[in-house]
């Protein structure tokens, strides 16, 4: 009998579906803090209150107006005068009963320059509409505490967040095929499994069930017996080997003979260990483990020494299987050929993290078995990302050759452009003003001059820096110049669901997280990603 799902799997059902109990539980856990209760702030949290965020803490000292009413679905005329961290959060609490909102009445700037430390009790960070300068200051203060920060900004009909989150390793990629059959190297058991069908003396109706995997495997020792042991490598030889299937269908409606055709494609790529993961299995941090190491990094090196060792160059098997035509006998025997090998090459692995954890003198049980199975099932996908600093894309390392480039590119959709409208209109704002002081001319005049001094701290030489602000930049500088420094709700709430969805992604661990800015453009209705 079934059981009933408890309230909250009920609750969560939907993205219980996509991140599973480990991810809730991470969410769950996660304590994040807003600065600045922005219409783009609130629509972020919002898109995090729903799926069920731990707690979260809103610091803004700003007094609600008529504008933010008008702007911000989380405040109403009944808010004016009163605390804007305080009215927002009561709003948003509303969401979901289960998360824990707090409000703090002091303004961003104090909290970090002053009270850095407010910042430790975190594990994520979103600041919006922050200046680049106090951005600069608590991107630091992230820094040195690994706490992943998001800074965003939306102006007119254009958003941009980028992302320093330090070191993002990342197990469960959710790759969209995950299986690995083993068509060009199968293991003995498998072969053996393949041996007892005799195709000749099948009836009908046991021909049509017999699963694609081993319609394969028959047919490539048959394939490989006429070609001095060699499988079918190039795209004619694949084509010859498809008609050979086809002539060892007995109806033209053979669903696992189709299945088999339609699955040749996998013989284009060998067995072995994928180029990107390869450099992951070279670098320093899994070739040196300590006891500082990560949990990550001790299973890669395991499986790194697993490779070059019983797997005879090979990944751990994943053991999973698609969906096929067969008789139920036939797919579960398959089934259970393919996860036992996974067991053995689990097995193999876990003996091995216990042994580096001993030989790091750390408990050989402090990894979690289910983290190492995980990690077997997805080795050929895991993902790495190192994301620079915002000191290094802003002082230190700027991407100078890449900036140029993206910038002399001929695309006119080319999002880059917004980056450094965003950067010129925070220029602007600490030199002059407020961006609705002046009448447009003069507005555009200055901000011509703070996008050429931005080109320039970039490392673009300056009579370069001049000829792009005058050109490729000036359509931008002028709507910027009109946008005034709004802040729009659609372009907000579309703002809101991007963010809070690399948020989740950086606290489950889970999925692949942009690196490191994304800018949106409402006017061309388009998304770009850049490291920076």
């Amino acid at each position: 009998m079934t059981a009933i799902p408890d309230l909250k799997a009920q609750k969560y059902d939907r993205q219980l579906r996509l991140w599973a109990a480990s991810g809730q539980a991470a969410l769950e856990n996660a304590n994040v803090c807003l600065l600045n209760a922005t219409t783009t702030g609130t629509e972020i949290l919002k898109n995090l209150i729903l799926p069920g965020i731990g707690s979260f803490s809103i610091a803004d000292n700003a007094i609600v107006n008529q504008k933010d009413v008008s702007s911000n679905f989380f405040l109403d005329t009944s808010c004016i005068g009163k605390s804007k961290s305080l009215a927002t959060v009561e709003y948003l609490r509303e969401l979901n009963e289960d998360v824990k909102g707090h409000h703090d009445e002091r303004s961003p700037e104090y909290l970090i320059v002053e009270e850095p430390s407010f910042f430790d009790q975190f594990t994520m960070v979103i600041a919006t509409s922050l200046s680049d300068t106090l951005a600069l200051k608590l991107a630091n203060i992230c820094e040195a505490t690994k706490t992943p920060l998001f800074l965003v900004k939306c102006i007119g009909f254009t958003g941009m967040f980028r992302i320093q989150a330090g070191e993002n390793t990342i197990i469960e990629t959710h790759p969209e095929n995950s299986s690995d059959l083993r068509l060009d190297m199968p293991f003995p058991t498998l072969l053996d499994y393949v041996k007892e069908f005799d195709f000749d003396k099948m009836d009908s109706s046991e021909h049509g069930h017999v699963p694609f995997v081993v319609v394969l495997q028959h047919y490539l020792q048959v394939w490989k017996s006429k070609h001095d042991g060699k499988l079918p490598s190039s795209y004619s030889e694949r084509n010859e080997f498809k008609e050979l299937l086809k002539k060892g269908m007995r109806s033209y409606d053979e669903e696992n003979f189709e299945e088999a055709i339609s699955h040749v494609w996998r013989l284009a790529s060998t067995s072995g260990v994928p180029s990107e993961l390869q450099s992951i299995l070279n670098d320093p941090s899994c070739e040196n483990i300590t006891k500082d190491s990560s949990n990550f990094w001790i299973i890669a090196r395991a499986i790194r020494d697993f490779v070059q060792n019983e797997g005879s160059g090979l990944l751990p098997l994943p053991g999973k299987l698609p969906d096929m035509k067969a008789d139920t006998k036939g797919y579960v025997r398959l089934q259970q050929i393919y996860r036992q090998k996974a067991i053995e090459d689990y097995e193999a692995i876990n003996a091995r993290v216990q042994g580096l954890l001993t030989s790091v003198e750390l408990l050989s049980d402090a990894i979690d078995s289910r983290e190492i199975e995980e990690f077997c099932k997805f080795a050929s996908h895991v993902k790495v990302i190192r994301y620079r600093t915002l000191e290094q894309e802003y002082l230190t390392e700027p991407n100078t050759t890449a900036i140029c480039q993206w910038l002399e590119e001929s695309d006119p959709q080319n999002n880059i452009v917004h980056y450094v409208m965003f950067r010129a209109a925070d220029l602007f704002v600490k030199e002059y003003g407020s961006l609705k002081d002046r009448d447009e001319e003069e507005t555009v005049k200055l901000l011509e001059d703070c996008t050429t001094n931005v080109l320039t701290s970039v490392g673009i030489p300056n009579n370069k820096a001049v000829a792009l602000t005058t050109d490729r930049l000036k359509p931008c500088i002028i709507n910027f110049a009109r946008y005034n420094g709004a802040e729009l709700p659609n372009i907000a709430s579309l703002m809101g669901g991007l963010v809070a969805q690399e948020v989740i992604k950086i606290i489950t661990r889970q999925y692949i997280p942009v690196n490191n800015t994304c800018i949106y453009d409402g006017m061309s209705a388009t998304t770009a990603t850049y490291v920076l």
